[in-house]
């Protein structure tokens, strides 16, 4: 098999070229069991410090430019880090961008509305509006209406949904990530019979998904929940990897046992770092220095931690840990490591 079909969507590039692939030698010496690696979407652009959602909107923004919009609209909570990706290419591409920031976690810092993601993105002159509504991985009503008030203010908008995930095309970039894995394994001689990568709205996740499945190679790709709605983000990542498989030209059905999204990282509530959470975030960037985030990243590496040494990814595996970005909003979460 192959991911020819991949090639029937236009792609602006948005990326220097493959994000990098390196070992995580002193962290796999700590954790005494499975060979672990790291591809760093946080290292594969120049556009506001990249991350993973850069790496869907080269497929989306040809769909954007052939519209005509002018304005880009799209959402997330304070710190989020697609809207502030949103804004960046916005930015590169001449266009406006029109945010919507809800209060999409409960989190007690005086600064949180003002640092971090949502800072760069003013920095880039996107028009960002607070909306003090609550988390839902869905198509929200403040999204929805903000296209709207573009439309009747005489702009041309394009939307964006949260992460681009329910976006139809949200899927493709994590699908061509996983045909860039296989290049890279060639070069480096190794192959990645697990990967561990964050999953909320779910299209990075379930991109992953129907790009392996169109390779020759089985392999697991462990989502590791961080929205704490387990059974919502497992029926999106599902939707949105039968939906991926079919755009690009699977030629089969998904099998259930190709989607596993496993819930014990989260906490209760959406962005909420939890003790494994910081703990996670101290040992990767103690042995790594490698710097990962409180809402995202550090959940997914809590639980890559707790599976190599439970067992659960047995010692034989070499896995791939997918850095997918979000450092910038440590800045709303310093009091949690002063």
């Amino acid at each position: 098999m192959s991911l020819d079909g991949l090639d029937r969507f236009d792609r602006y590039p948005l990326l220097f070229g493959p994000s990098p692939v390196h070992r995580l030698d002193r962290l796999t010496q700590h954790l005494g069991g499975a060979d672990l690696w790291a591809k760093r979407e946080d290292c594969s652009s120049g556009l506001a410090y990249g991350g993973n959602k850069t790496r869907k909107l080269e497929y989306i923004v040809p769909d954007a430019l052939a519209s005509g919009a002018d304005t880009l609209v799209s959402i997330g909570g304070y710190q989020s880090n697609h809207t502030r990706q949103v804004a960046a290419v916005a930015a590169k591409l001449g266009l406006k961008a029109r945010l919507v920031q809800e209060r999409w976690v409960d989190w007690p810092d005086a600064v949180n509305d003002k640092v971090g993601n949502i800072l760069l993105s003013r920095i880039m002159g996107a028009d960002v509006r607070l909306d003090p509504r609550g988390f839902d991985i869905g198509i929200r009503s403040s999204y929805e209406e903000a296209i709207e008030d573009v439309r009747a203010s005489g702009g041309t908008p394009y939307g964006i949904p949260a992460g681009a995930s329910e976006h139809p095309l949200g899927g493709l970039g994590f699908a061509n990530w996983a045909r860039e894995v296989e290049q890279q394994e060639a070069e480096l001689g190794v192959f990645f019979d697990t990967i561990v990568v964050c999953t909320v709205t779910g299209s990075t996740h379930a991109g992953m998904i129907a790009g392996f499945a169109g390779l020759d190679r089985p392999r697991r790709v462990i989502g590791i929940d961080a929205s704490a709605t387990l059974e919502k983000t497992r029926a999106q990542v599902e939707r949105i990897a039968r939906r991926t498989a079919d755009l690009i030209g699977i030629g089969r059905d998904l099998r259930d046992d190709e989607i596993t999204v496993l819930e014990g990282w989260a906490g209760d509530l959406y962005g909420i770092p939890v003790q494994s959470t910081v703990d996670a975030i101290r040992l990767s960037g103690e042995l790594e220095g490698m710097i990962i985030d409180p809402v995202y990243e550090g959940k997914s590496m809590a639980g890559l931690v707790d599976l190599v040494r439970s067992g659960e990814i047995p010692s034989s595996s070499t896995v791939l840990y997918a850095h997918l970005g979000g450092q910038p909003a440590l800045n709303a979460y310093s009091g949690v490591f002063s």
